[in-house]
């Protein structure tokens, strides 16, 4: 005899919420189908609190975003920041960007004990690592042919972000895994806005430092780090004798940033902005508008 379905209208244990349950939100009645996962370097981790579900009413698939609070912190340079979730600022975001093409959609129920609980809608497509990686050819080619369109679209997308900032406030985990790259529209949308975090030095200075890992990961086409430079000796040849510490990022010190000693193609003028996030520098953007304007100054001049 086959169980009956469990439905959940407090959803503060989301642990135990199953494949198979429903979860009910203001007289609406989700069927769960599974659980969403973090696939980031080969690896993929399940994120409990984030349910694969299908609307009843309507047979839509959705994603359903419960209730999860974590902090931690993280360094940029000398600082030590704390970042935590916050399900309301989500929310806030969610509101304010209703119907902007450059973010993720969803409507927010409150369940039965109050926890926020966000159904998103499923923007289709890869996200910006594996969409990079899908593009087989040699780093020349792309440079050349793929890249600039890539640039420009990611220049909307860091619009966006700024749309962000000027209501005060921030994505909190900006990342190439959270840009999907919209299957019909090739538009760059940005997903999961629910970290935060504390740096009254430098309110958005996490985000710009995101910002200038996505451009290094672009300009790169991967993430080049001393590991790989050391060991791999056919494909960097000498390149670890040629570089110095300032060469790499402020907030990764393993991550190459001065791309253009790997590729001399790289103009100067591009390789500069990624400069600003080396270990190096002794100047830093101080908001999105001017990473903005560098790569449009770049872009122009092509």
């Amino acid at each position: 005899m086959m169980a009956a379905a469990r439905c959940f209208s407090d959803t503060s244990d989301f642990l135990s919420i199953r494949s198979g349950d429903h979860i009910l939100l203001d007289g609406r009645r989700f069927l769960v189908t599974g659980e969403e996962r973090e696939r980031r370097f080969g690896i993929e981790d399940p994120k409990f609190w984030v349910k694969r579900v299908v609307e009843e009413e309507t047979g839509d698939r959705k994603i359903a975003k419960l209730s999860f609070f974590e902090s931690f912190n993280t360094r940029l340079g000398e600082l030590v920041i704390r970042c935590y979730r916050s399900p309301e600022k989500e929310e806030r975001i969610l509101d304010l960007c209703r119907n902007h093409p450059g973010f993720m959609q969803g409507v927010t129920f409150p369940d039965a004990k109050g926890n926020r609980v966000r159904v998103l809608e499923i923007v289709r497509g890869k996200n910006f690592m594996l969409y990079l990686d899908s593009l087989r050819m040699p780093h020349v080619q792309y440079f050349e042919t793929e890249l600039p369109g890539i640039l420009r679209h990611l220049c909307e997308a860091f619009a966006a972000i700024g749309l962000l900032h000027a209501h005060g406030f921030r994505h909190g985990d900006i990342r190439n895994d959270h840009i999907i790259v919209e299957r019909r529209s090739g538009r760059y949308v940005w997903i999961d806005f629910d970290y935060d975090f504390e740096a009254p030095e430098n309110p958005f200075g996490l985000d710009l430092f995101g910002i200038g890992n996505i451009l290094i990961y672009a300009v790169g086409k991967v993430f080049h780090n001393s590991y790989m430079i050391k060991n791999d000796t056919y494909t960097y040849h000498d390149l670890i004798e040629r570089l110095e510490p300032d060469d790499f990022s402020i907030l990764h010190p393993n991550r190459l940033v001065n791309l253009r000693k790997l590729y001399p193609y790289v103009p100067v003028m591009l390789n500069n902005i990624l400069m600003h996030f080396s270990a190096g520098t002794s100047i830093t953007y101080a908001s999105v508008d001017e990473i903005i304007e560098d790569l449009g100054g770049y872009l122009a001049s092509l």
